[in-house]
């Protein structure tokens, strides 16, 4: 039985009609219209043949197949008919979707990869989430399989976690058949990469193609035989050369089969021996082929260097080199170095030395490519040529033989080099592709350089150009891993730089323990170096960031102790003022000792003066250093230190200095961090001091960081906050949806800035009158931040604005009751302003007998602040029933970018300006607020 094809959105109304919910309530839980859930409903009875809902309602419990949002890519789709193979495409399919994984092995050339794909094809409707072809043939580095497949899959990194943890998190739920093909180069990286998969993601099967199996306990293998031969020239041997013959321009005649059939005996059936045969038959006939495989069969059959896998194979291997022209198999060896497809004017470099003129190669590629030994890839850059891989390996035992091997080789390292510096210098819309097309190249010439003594300077410089191409490719858990190896292959000064630069790349990917670690090696380098102020600066550096970014370890944070040793150790006299070194040491002492940062492991005693005037110090010495990156930290600190005293004003106004000085900065690792960093702050500042549209626009260039683009949490985070107290209610439910995924997908991570986020999306839902979105908000906030934060910050102004929509004035005035001074380290961030403002208002509508006391010294604090300011007015309009100064602040509320303010001031205002506050609310999409009732003095 078939299963019917749905959309995701269809299979949510199917689960609500399960439920025997109306069009309009299922329209409100979905955020949809009622139009647009009949059409769903509609579509569904048409799909699964039902009369009814009340038929529907049954079906909601069946399996359906959903399409989901990031589909897997489609099949690759040969370019030539699939011939025979009928029992063992039935047994493998069976097996496929019997078993979790199943290896298909067989010798090079016995056509496994061709097998493979018409079985996933044959299956994929029984995967809900499709089939994924990866082919690791350009993978060189067992490490990467998981990048390779994660590539394939669409799935990128994410902060805090290696691409394979970011994988197999996205895989987790899905119901995907996974196709690996040719597994036997990497089989050293493919087998503990599938075995930690497969345990984590019990949706995902495995078909891998290997020549040999991968050695893991819940391996299933298939041996895939050569093609059969019973039937003569009926057998699935002769009608695939019959097909392949026919397509090269004369099929053979009917008298000829039987012969064929003899001709595909001795290939042993072998596919690929018997295409390449049949590829030469319109010019050599069966006499020519039948003579040029004797010899050579008689020749490598038995002898010491037979390998019985590829006996037949390396026989028509052979036979197709012999027939070449001496300058023809020349090219041939020479650009199986190419690991991607390549052009003409790159075989020319690597390949064009005598006996090869170079002006000769792109005609000899002609004629490679005439006899099916390279195939043939139009491009939008011009024609590609690429071997087979078993092409690629017979090329290079040929080089090998040949004594060419290092030179080539050596030609194809300079080749990638001048390709790489080509791209680091140009740009231009295809930049992207233009790497992409050279990448596998470039990695595959590094892992051979890395090797070889001779080549070591060549090698580190090829790992620097792939670190700072990666990282522009947005590929920063391979740039980090290439600024290492830069390190491993460099020497002294150079090592410490580019140890400096990874840990760059490690604040992007917020891998604070890896910073940590690096600035410690970085430190340790430079020692060796004879450089002790660069030491002193990366232990200092190192000491920083266990404090700055103490909520991005994704493991043990550094004890106190130990980053005081450390801190101390940076002090020593290293006999050089150095400017660079003084302020290194200064925001090392504002992070560690004054806590400008509010870490975790920070003293409690510090006073905001002292800290002030630690981050201004560290601000001054980071100016006469003349380093932005240094200046941006430095602020950052600064902007921490404001906050702690209060100053929330000057707190935002050290935020945005920030970004006006990286923006005119060099780009580097570093650079583009603290950039990050500096969006977040002032997107997190400006929600502070009421400025929502300033906000906005910070929060949406965080979000379009390309940095950010597969972590959705942290990019929307701060846009949430601000859309959500602006009262953008369609932008929150749309931006929520990306947020939750994205969490969820990174594993649920905590941060600072993902709780406030969460509680904001789950205050719309309070103001909406949808309690039960807003409880698993509620739990979502608890997963995603602090519970003190929730407790007596963000979660203390966002429940108090939903309970005074409802009109539990009681219950807001309960939620706010603190004192800020007693809550200061949870409120005088960001949210000082705004628990200010509405301890008031909720003291007035409460009739508290301190409300106006409260409104009083909520106006010195609030002072400046747009938002807060028009709530404190309110509040004293509401006190004294000043309706004019009640409705003045609707005026400002609408100047501030705040509509549900703005719409909730007409509703306190009564009369006739309250039917325009509910349209507008209803315009939101709000709920209609409580009828607010005369307050009473409380005793």
């Amino acid at each position: 039985m078939s299963i019917p094809v749905i959309s995701a959105r269809e299979a949510d109304v199917l689960a609500l009609l399960g439920e025997h919910l109306s069009n309009a309530e299922m329209a409100a839980r979905l955020f949809i219209s009622v139009r647009t859930v009949e059409s769903h409903v509609s579509s569904l009875l048409r799909k699964l043949e039902v009369p009814d809902r009340r038929a529907l309602s049954r079906h909601a419990g069946e399996p359906t197949r959903a399409e989901r949002t990031r589909p897997v890519p489609a099949l690759p789709a040969p370019l030539t008919a699939f011939v025979g193979r009928t029992r063992e495409r039935g047994e493998l399919a069976a097996a496929v979707t019997e078993r979790r994984l199943v290896t298909a092995v067989g010798l090079g050339g016995v056509g496994k990869t061709r097998l493979a794909l018409a079985v996933a094809a044959d299956v994929a409707g029984d995967f809900a989430d499709g089939v994924c072809f990866v082919d690791l043939v350009p993978v060189t580095d067992p490490g990467r399989v998981g990048a390779a497949v994660a590539a394939a899959m669409g799935v990128g990194e994410q902060p805090g976690r290696g691409i394979d943890d970011a994988l197999v998190a996205a895989l987790a739920d899905r119901q995907a058949l996974l196709v690996l093909d040719n597994c036997e180069q990497v089989h050293e990286g493919v087998a503990p990469f599938l075995e930690r998969l497969l345990a984590a993601c019990p949706g995902i099967r495995v078909l891998a193609t290997s020549r040999a199996r991968l050695m893991v306990p819940f391996e299933w293998v298939f041996p895939v035989p050569p093609l059969s031969r019973v039937g003569g020239g009926a057998s699935e041997a002769a009608a695939l050369f019959l097909e392949r013959a026919a397509a090269v321009g004369r099929a053979p005649a009917p008298a000829e089969r039987d012969r064929i059939a003899e001709l595909c005996e001795r290939l042993d059936g072998m596919a690929l021996a018997i295409e390449l045969a049949a590829a030469r038959w319109s010019t050599l006939g069966l006499d020519g082929l039948t003579a040029g495989l004797g010899d050579q069969l008689r020749i490598l059959a038995g002898g010491p260097r037979a390998d019985g896998r590829h006996r037949s194979v390396r026989a028509v291997l052979d036979w197709s080199h012999d027939l070449l022209e001496p300058r023809d198999r020349a090219l041939l060896r020479r650009v199986s170095a190419f690991v991607a497809p390549f052009t003409a004017e790159a075989a020319a470099e690597v390949a064009g030395f005598a006996p090869l003129e170079t002006a000769a190669v792109a005609d000899g590629l002609g004629r490679l490519a005439e006899q099916s030994l390279l195939a043939v890839t139009p491009s939008d850059t011009g024609t590609r040529y690429q071997a087979l891989e078993t092409l690629r390996q017979y090329g290079t035992e040929r080089l090998t033989n040949a004594g060419e091997l290092d030179d080539v080789r050596s030609r194809h390292l300079a080749w990638c080099l001048a390709g790489a510096a080509g791209l680091r210098e140009g740009g231009g819309t295809d930049w992207r592709a233009r790497f992409d097309a050279v990448a596998e190249d470039l990695r595959a010439a590094l892992t051979w350089s890395a090797g070889r003594p001779e080549q070591r300077a060549d090698a580190c410089r090829l790992a620097r150009s792939l670190a700072e191409l990666t990282f522009t490719r947005n590929l920063l858990g391979e740039a980090q891993q290439r600024y290492e190896q830069v390190a491993s292959l460099a020497a002294g000064a150079d090592a410490a730089a580019a140890l400096r630069q990874a840990a760059g790349v490690a604040g992007c990917r917020r891998l604070g323990d890896d910073m940590y670690r690096l600035h410690r090696a970085a430190a340790e380098a430079a020692r060796r170096a004879g450089d002790a102020a660069g030491a002193a600066r990366d232990l200092a550096a190192a000491a920083t960031a266990a404090y700055r970014f103490s909520s991005t370890f994704t493991g043990r944070v550094p004890p106190a102790d130990e980053v005081t040793g450390l801190l101390a150790a940076a002090r020593e006299p290293t006999g050089d003022d150095d400017p660079a070194v003084e302020a290194a040491l200064a925001l090392a002492e504002a992070a560690v000792v004054a806590d400008a940062f509010g870490a975790v492991q920070g003293a409690p005693d510090n006073t905001a003066p002292d800290t002030v005037a630690c981050a201004e110090r560290a601000v001054e010495l980071a100016r006469r250093a003349g380093d932005p990156v240094a200046r941006s930290a430095a602020l950052d600190a600064l902007s921490g230190a404001r906050s702690w005293a209060g100053e929330s004003f000057a707190a935002a106004a050290a935020a945005r200095a920030r970004i006006d000085i990286l923006t005119s900065a060099p780009s580097a690792p570093a650079r583009t961090h603290e950039l990050i960093d500096a969006l977040a702050m002032a997107a997190a500042t400006a929600v502070g001091t009421g400025e929502l549209s300033a906000a906005r626009r910070w929060g949406s260039r965080l979000a379009d960081r390309p940095q950010l683009a597969e972590v959705g949490d942290h990019a929307t985070s701060w846009l949430l906050v601000a859309d959500a107290l602006a009262g953008h209610t369609d932008a929150v439910l749309t931006s929520s949806v990306r947020f939750l995924d994205a969490w969820e997908q990174s594993g649920r991570q905590r941060s600072f800035s993902l709780g406030p986020a969460a509680a904001s999306v789950a205050m719309i839902h309070g103001l909406r009158g949808d309690h039960e979105a807003r409880a698993t908000w509620l739990t979502i906030t608890d997963r995603t931040g602090s519970e003190e934060d929730h407790r007596h910050g963000h979660g203390a102004v966002f429940d108090t604005m939903v309970l005074l929509h409802h009109g539990d004035t009681d219950a807001a005035l309960e939620r706010i009751a603190p004192e800020p001074e007693q809550v200061w380290k949870w409120v005088c961030w960001v949210w000082l302003h705004w628990y200010t403002a509405l301890r008031a208002e909720a003291a007035v509508l409460a009739g508290h007998p301190d409300a106006r006391g409260r409104v009083t010294a909520a106006r010195a604090v609030v002072a400046g602040n747009p938002i807060a300011s028009a709530l404190v007015d309110r509040a004293e309009a509401l006190l004294d029933g000043d309706l004019p100064r009640l409705l003045a602040t609707a005026s400002a509320f609408e100047a501030a970018d705040c509509r549900y303010q703005w719409s909730r001031t007409l509703l306190l205002a009564g009369g006739e300006h309250a039917a325009t506050g509910a349209s507008a609310l209803a315009d939101l999409g709000l709920a209609p607020m409580a009828a607010r009732s005369p307050h009473r003095r409380r005793r």
